[in-house]
C-alpha cells in the first residue's frame, strides 16, 4: 500500500472541502446531529444534507 500517495489523497479532499477548520466544523455538526433527539434514519438523513454543503453550518429543525 502507497501510504504516500493516500495521504496526497486524503489531504486533496480536505482541501476541496473548505481546509481543516471546515472539517472541524463538519464534525461538531455531525456530533450535534448524533445527540439530537430523533430516530437514526432522521438522524443519518440530516447527517447526510449536512455533508453535502461543506463547513457550513446548519440550522436544525
Amino acid at each position: 500500500m502507497d501510504f504516500k500517495k493516500l495521504s496526497k489523497q486524503a489531504k486533496k479532499i480536505v482541501d476541496q472541502r473548505g481546509g481543516t477548520e471546515s472539517l472541524k466544523q463538519d464534525a461538531q455538526e455531525l456530533q450535534n446531529i448524533a445527540k439530537s433527539k430523533g430516530s437514526m434514519s432522521d438522524k443519518a438523513k440530516k447527517a447526510a444534507d449536512a455533508l453535502k454543503e461543506p463547513g457550513a453550518p446548519r440550522k436544525q429543525p
